[in-house]
């Protein structure tokens, strides 16, 4: 019985111990380090309006499975007071768009501060974010489509056209036909907290579409495993039999992240969880 409550112990100290936080010019961030750090490909995951990176981290599950999956996941906190952060990504969100912040300069310093701290890979980065963290990550990912290897929204799109990628980035887009906040056709969302007239899921696709030119090949499937009332139509545009974008659309889905804790107590659907999509598709890059 001792030995079984020092095991225990053992693995939840191990657990808070790896993650850690970084104070950043008067900002920070959170990382969760694998078990091999040197050279780790990095997850930057970004929290959804009025969230905070433990928040995130709870509501997903995503650092976890990430972290075991052998990446040094980080999670930047926005601005704003207190708990309750906001990015800005152009035409949303609250505070930190009306102030103009530049959350990609931040981004930007978070990453080189991690890759020097912690010796973490120099090639291999990926970004991912729910809602208003969604729209920053692949503002991110368009902007910087350079660095970026791979990039995963969910529940969020950004405002594409003021978004022109030089370069191909692999995209994996979650949303739900039935938002509220963020609308699949776009538009305002009844439910939302700002007027932003957002971007159809779409215009996104053809945004990253874009740089890959011809011959991509579409491919589509339905995951419906569970009786939930929903469904997923997944479609995928392959190049070299590798996936270059992906979309999951959850058919009645609402304003989650798909297989979260906080998802299955509101309704969300249980055909597919948005940590195995992601990781599976970021798989391909690595």
């Amino acid at each position: 019985m001792r030995l079984t409550i020092l095991l225990i112990l053992a693995i939840l100290n191990a657990t808070s111990a790896a993650a850690e936080r970084v104070d950043l010019g008067g900002r920070f961030y959170r990382i969760d380090l694998p078990a091999t750090v040197a050279g780790a490909p990095i997850l930057v995951a970004l929290h959804g309006g009025g969230g905070n990176p433990d928040q995130f981290a709870r509501a997903s599950g995503l650092a976890e499975a990430a972290q075991a999956a052998g990446y040094a996941v980080i999670l930047p906190a926005g601005s704003g007071r207190g708990r309750l952060l906001t990015w800005n990504a152009g035409y949303c969100c609250a505070a930190a768009a009306q102030a103009g912040v530049d959350d990609l300069a931040f981004l930007d310093a978070v990453i080189a501060d991690a890759r020097a701290r912690f010796g973490l890979s120099d090639n291999r980065l990926f970004l991912t974010g729910m809602s208003n963290g969604s729209m920053l990550a692949e503002t991110y990912a368009a902007l910087r489509a350079d660095r970026v290897t791979a990039v995963a929204g969910v529940a969020g799109t950004p405002d594409v056209a003021h978004l022109h990628p030089r370069f191909a980035v692999p995209l994996l887009h979650i949303h739900g036909t039935a938002d509220d906040h963020v609308p699949y056709t776009g538009g305002v969302g009844p439910s939302g907290l700002t007027n932003t007239d957002f971007a159809a899921v779409a215009d996104l696709i053809s945004t990253f579409h874009a740089p890959f030119g011809r011959g991509l090949v579409r491919s589509e499937r339905i995951i419906d495993p569970a009786d939930d009332g929903m469904r997923v139509v997944e479609e995928t545009w392959s190049k070299n039999g590798r996936p270059a974008l992906r979309l999951l659309t959850v058919e009645g889905g609402g304003h989650h992240w798909p297989g979260g804790p906080r998802a299955g107590r509101r309704g969300g659907t249980r055909d597919i969880s948005a940590n195995a999509e992601i990781l599976r598709f970021f798989e391909s890059f690595r």
